[in-house]
C-alpha cells in the first residue's frame, strides 16, 4: 500500500465498470490515476460466485453485441461474448413460441415483406417467425402471442425503424412511462403483452414498465441492432479484464474511503491520498454518503436463482420469457448451453431471474416446470442471489446524460448518471474522464468521437 502522503493526478473511488472505464481514458492520456475499491475484488455488482465449479452471476444483466462501449473501451479487446440463440423463446398458453431475430439495417418495408413471406413458409428450423415450437399442454393451432403475419410485420417494421433511428433522436422523443408509450405505438395489444412487455421487463429489470419510454426505446434499439449475450466466464470477467489492462498498482482493493474533496481522499486504513481531482464511481447510495445532496434514485430489486439438472430442459442457448406472467420467474435460460465455461464438465446450469424479492423455492420450481414443460423435482438448488438495490430505476423524466462534472476537480459517474446498463456505466465513465481531461487542459485521444457535453 502507498504511504499516506501518496500523490496522484486523479483518485477514482470505486472499481466498477464506470470507474475502470474512466481509469483507462485517464491513464491513456498520461494522467496518473489511482482507483480505490472498498471490496476485496473489482466489479461492484458485476460479480460472480464460484460454487463447485459453477460460475454464478449475482445479478446477471443481459448484454447485447450492439453496445458500442464494449468496442470502444480499452482493455476489452479480449472479451468474449456468448450470444443467445437468434430471437427469443416466449412461453404463452402452455406453449413455446420462437420469436424472429431482428435484422439490423432492414427497412420497415423490407420487414413487412419478409414477415409476409415467413407467414407462408413451411414450418421448420429455418422459419424465423414467432411460431409454436413445443406444447406443454398438448394443444396446438391457437394463435401465437404476436398474432398473424400482419401483426408480426408491424412489429418487424417498428423494430427496423428503431434500429435505424439515431440515439440522440430517441433521446429527444416525448417521454412517458414505457407501459403507456407502448399502447400509443399502433401495435396490437397481443404483440405488446405477448412479446414487448416481457422483453422490456427482462432488458430493464422493471416488471411494471415504469421506466422512461426514451430508455425503453434505447433498450429496444440495442436489441434490434445486435444479439443478446453474456460475457464468457461470468459477469466478473468484464471488470477483471479492465483492471488487468491498467498499469500495475493502479487499482487498490480493500481501501474504504470515508471523505472526499476536490484535492484529497481520506481512507479508513491508509490515511489521505492527495490529488488534483476526485472521481466518484461508486453506486448512487455510496456516492450520496460521501457527497450529501446527490440524488439517490429508486432501485429495482432482483433475485437470481441457480439450479443444476440431470439433463438440459431445453435444446439450444435460448432465452425463455414468460408472456403470461403466471409465476415469479421473468426469464430463464440453460446458461451452460449459452456459455459452457460456466458449468463443470457435462453439468447443466439453469439460471432464472425474478424481478423482485426471493419467492419460496417450491414456487420457483413449479413455475420453471411450467415454463420448461418438464418436472423439476430432481433439480438441485445451487444458490439464490438477492440484491435489493440491483438496478437504478429510470422513471420519467429521466436524463440519460446526467452531468458528471459537479465542479472543477470533482466528478461522478456510474449507471445512475446514464442508463442503468453496462453500456451506461461504461459510457458515463468515459464522459467523466473527458470532463476531467478538459479541465486539465488535455485533449483526449478520442476527442474526435461525438460525445455529449459532460457539464
Amino acid at each position: 500500500m502507498p504511504e499516506p502522503a501518496h500523490h496522484a493526478d486523479v483518485v477514482i473511488v470505486g472499481a466498477g465498470a464506470a470507474g475502470l472505464s474512466a481509469a483507462h481514458r485517464l491513464t491513456s492520456a498520461g494522467v496518473t490515476t489511482v482507483v480505490l475499491e472498498a471490496a476485496p475484488y473489482v466489479g461492484g455488482r458485476m460479480s460472480t460466485e464460484k460454487v463447485d465449479g459453477f460460475r454464478l452471476d449475482r445479478i446477471g444483466q443481459l448484454l447485447t453485441t450492439s453496445y458500442p462501449e464494449l468496442r470502444r473501451t480499452p482493455g476489452l479487446g479480449s472479451l468474449v461474448l456468448r450470444p443467445f440463440a437468434p430471437g427469443l423463446l416466449v412461453h404463452s398458453d402452455g406453449r413455446h413460441h420462437r420469436a424472429a431475430e431482428p435484422k439490423p439495417g432492414r427497412s420497415a418495408r423490407g420487414a413487412l415483406t419478409a414477415a409476409r413471406a415467413l407467414a407462408s413458409a413451411p414450418l421448420g428450423p429455418a422459419r424465423a417467425a414467432l411460431t409454436p415450437t413445443r406444447s406443454a399442454s398438448g394443444t396446438a393451432g391457437r394463435p401465437a402471442p404476436l398474432g398473424g403475419a400482419l401483426d408480426q410485420a408491424r412489429l418487424g417494421a417498428a423494430l427496423a425503424r428503431l434500429a435505424a433511428t439515431p440515439v440522440e433522436r430517441l433521446l429527444s422523443r416525448p417521454e412517458l412511462p414505457a407501459r403507456d408509450a407502448l399502447s400509443a405505438r399502433g401495435l396490437p395489444s397481443r404483440t405488446i403483452d405477448g412479446f414487448l412487455r416481457p422483453l422490456l421487463s427482462a432488458l430493464l429489470c422493471d416488471p411494471g414498465l415504469t421506466t422512461s419510454s426514451r430508455c425503453a426505446d434505447l433498450a429496444l434499439h440495442a436489441f434490434a441492432r445486435g444479439r443478446l449475450c453474456l460475457p464468457e466466464g461470468g459477469a466478473d470477467v468484464l471488470p477483471d479484464l479492465l483492471a488487468a489492462a491498467l498499469p500495475p498498482g493502479t487499482v487498490r482493493t480493500g481501501v474504504r474511503v470515508t471523505a472526499v474533496s476536490t484535492s484529497a481522499v481520506r481512507t479508513a486504513e491508509h490515511g489521505e491520498f492527495r490529488c488534483r481531482a476526485v472521481l466518484l464511481a461508486t453506486d448512487a447510495r455510496a456516492a450520496a454518503e460521501l457527497l450529501p445532496g446527490l440524488r439517490v434514485p429508486p432501485f429495482h430489486e432482483l433475485t437470481v436463482v441457480h439450479h443444476t439438472a440431470p439433463e438440459p430442459p431445453l435444446d439450444g442457448p435460448a432465452l425463455l420469457l414468460d408472456a403470461d406472467r403466471a409465476g415469479p420467474v421473468a426469464h430463464t435460460a440453460v446458461i451452460s448451453q449459452v456459455d459452457p465455461s460456466r458449468a463443470p464438465g457435462d453439468r447443466v446450469l439453469i439460471s432464472s431471474t425474478v424481478l423482485g424479492p426471493p419467492p419460496r423455492e417450491h414456487v420457483v420450481r413449479a413455475h420453471l416446470a411450467t415454463l420448461y414443460g418438464t418436472p423439476t423435482r430432481r433439480w438441485e438448488l445451487l444458490a439464490v442471489h438477492h440484491t435489493r438495490e440491483a438496478v437504478p430505476a429510470m422513471p420519467p423524466p429521466h436524463d440519460a446524460r446526467r452531468p458528471v462534472r459537479l465542479l472543477a476537480g470533482l466528478y461522478v459517474c456510474g449507471d445512475h448518471r446514464d442508463t442503468s446498463t453496462v453500456q451506461g456505466a461504461l459510457h458515463s465513465g468515459r464522459r467523466a474522464a473527458h470532463a476531467c481531461l478538459t479541465d486539465f487542459g488535455i485533449t483526449p485521444a478520442y476527442a474526435q468521437e461525438p460525445l455529449p457535453a459532460a457539464a
